[in-house]
């Protein structure tokens, strides 16, 4: 893995799609596999201790949640992808919509609801990073090659460095999260893991 050095004054954690949906083993997409892979991942305890070594280093944190409006469909069935999201999964205002509640979320740290992969499409995340002086983010959550992935990919061309924290990820399978990792996110980011945030970020 590659280590990072980044300025926590000029870095952002980005939290993606941490919600009981897509995450527990009661959760929407369990039987994708999902639940399984991110136990395999230990996910949530990793995506903690990136949080903690980010609010030890005073930097700012970000949470991201996908969410589906039952009440039309407005989320499009233009791609695969987006219909799997709703009517009932990933729900406003329901269970499987929430943030997991082994992840805390502080008074000092923003929640933004959406309804494409990039945390940055549909979102005022790009301004607010802006006004903060953010140059970096590191990106953890799930999942890796879906969300996670446009989201790393948006960051890059919207100018910033982009890490995404390996072992702080997690996908349906693990061999769907290893081909993001090794092919897809080779040239857009940093790839890197939990250890190397908690020693680089300063």
């Amino acid at each position: 893995m590659s280590e990072i050095n980044f300025a926590a004054a000029k870095t952002a954690v980005l939290v993606i799609d941490m919600q009981n949906d897509n995450v527990l083993a009661e959760g929407a997409f369990a039987d994708f596999g999902a639940a399984e892979h991110a136990t395999q991942q230990d996910v949530i305890n990793n995506v903690n201790r990136v949080l903690e070594a980010a609010r030890k280093a005073g930097a700012p944190i970000f949470h991201n949640r996908i969410i589906s409006y039952p009440q039309r469909p407005v989320g499009g069935s233009n791609a695969p992808i987006f219909n799997l999201i709703g009517p009932e999964s990933l729900k406003d205002g329901s269970w499987g919509a929430e943030i997991l509640k082994d992840i805390e979320v502080r008074d000092d740290e923003i929640v933004l609801d959406r309804m494409r992969m990039s945390a940055f499409h549909g979102t005022s995340l790009d301004a607010m990073l802006r006004n903060l002086g953010i140059e970096n983010v590191i990106v953890v959550g799930v999942w890796t090659n879906m969300a996670v992935e446009h989201t790393v990919r948006d960051a890059a061309d919207y100018g910033y460095n982009a890490a995404i924290v390996s072992d702080a990820t997690s996908s349906i399978n693990a061999e769907w999260h290893q081909a993001a990792l090794s092919y897809a996110l080779t040239n857009i980011a940093t790839i890197t893991d939990v250890a190397s945030v908690e020693a680089g970020l300063k």
